[in-house]
């Protein structure tokens, strides 16, 4: 059987959020999903950064299944990025960065940026006055 994997970035709104629709994924379509980060943000919103595996044609199943229930489902092959000629190095990304990727580093008080520990969260890009934090997307279809 052919495995096919993505990491995706979903958000879910407030009125889906307490829905285990997720979990479905496995049961209705036969997919498996290793969730690298999840929270639920002050409006209630919720956004998770899952890997989801499975068959590709369950993959896409499944995929639209999220999109029928509300879920806004981005294709993570995106990554984040620091734009180190306008980061200050104030230090307010790495008080809502959940994997440390972000850290200061002491004594010199900079603000170091490890992209391997990066769960693409996106919760630093409204965290930096400067916006030193952006996305950048690769150019691809979402079922490549």
């Amino acid at each position: 059987m052919y495995s096919y994997s993505k990491i995706l970035i979903l958000r879910f709104p407030k009125t889906e959020v307490q829905k285990p629709l997720v979990c479905h994924l496995t049961k209705k379509f036969d997919l498996v999903f290793n969730i690298l980060n999840a929270t639920i943000l002050p409006r209630k919103e919720g956004v998770m950064v899952l890997e989801l595996s499975g068959t590709r044609k369950n993959f896409k199943e499944g995929v639209q299944y999220l999109k029928d229930n509300k879920v806004d489902v981005q294709k993570a092959s995106q990554e984040i990025k620091r734009n180190n000629k306008i980061c200050t190095h104030c230090g307010a990304c790495t008080a809502v960065c959940p994997t440390s990727a972000l850290n200061i580093k002491r004594p010199e008080m900079i603000v170091e940026f490890d992209q391997q520990k990066c769960s693409i969260c996106e919760l630093c890009i409204p965290a930096c006055p400067p916006r030193a934090m952006e996305v950048r997307q690769k150019a691809n279809s979402f079922f490549e």
